[in-house]
């Protein structure tokens, strides 16, 4: 299944490799892999070079190291927090703005809702009730905080009942909350809005009114941004449905 590398950057040619037969499903999610001295032999590399390689597909979150008698490689899946990480250090070590990336979310969340419009059942509506039913008690308590709202949303996001759309908002929930660290609003009385504006997103999406979640969810994401939401709608015709 391995075969040796050639000489040059030969630690990312065994990372390329590993991940392939990975992809393949020739190395199986929880399978173990060969042992580094193992693995150098296959390879015909240096054992540094191996260990370099499985670090490397360790940070990619493609295999776990484990430690002590029975550990070892492990073949894993990389979960959304570690592509969400890589995703959010490429956009703060760019020149990309927090209204860009507002307006990418936007873009994302208009069509997440539209499904979520269509295909939510009534236990999706109860759930997106109980976390604002909880978002208002602890707003009134002045405890409330943003890991409600990323919970409403990855709630919606599930209400769309579609898979990918799952795994790509939780990939990207980080990098697209970026901006709401620099609202131009009160923390207060922007929390106060956004509980108001989730509500009234429950409310549309139950009563299957597309235009309105739509409506609601424009306003909800630009509030805290310089984008204008009346050139936002015209643009992309929200509220034209």
């Amino acid at each position: 299944m391995f075969v040796p590398v050639a000489p040059g950057r030969i630690s990312e040619l065994i990372v390329d490799q590993i991940r392939q037969l990975i992809i393949d499903g020739r190395l199986a999610r929880g399978e173990r892999l060969p042992s580094e001295r193992d693995l150098a032999e296959r390879f015909r590399v240096s054992r540094v070079t191996v260990r370099d390689a499985l670090r490397i597909l360790e940070a990619h979150g493609l295999l776990e190291i484990r430690v002590g008698a029975s550990g070892g490689a492990f073949v894993t899946v990389p979960s959304a927090a570690v592509v969400g990480e890589g995703i959010t250090t490429m956009l703060l070590m760019s020149s990309i703005g927090p209204d860009e990336v507002a307006e990418a979310r936007l873009l994302m969340e208009l069509g997440i809702v539209a499904l979520a419009v269509q295909r939510a059942t009534a236990e999706d509506i109860g759930r997106l009730r109980e976390v604002c039913a909880r978002s208002e008690a602890a707003l009134a308590a002045g405890e409330y905080d943003v890991a409600l709202s990323a919970e409403f949303h990855a709630l919606v996001a599930a209400a769309a009942h579609n898979g990918a759309v799952q795994m790509i908002t939780e990939s990207f929930r980080g990098p697209l909350s970026m901006h709401a660290a620099r609202a131009r609003e009160p923390a207060e009385q922007s929390h106060s809005h956004s509980v108001a504006e989730h509500l009234a997103i429950v409310d549309a999406i139950e009563a299957r009114d597309l235009a309105r979640a739509r409506g609601v969810m424009t306003d909800h994401l630009l509030r805290d941004t310089t984008l204008d939401a009346a050139a936002f709608n015209t643009l992309y015709g929200v509220g034209n449905d």
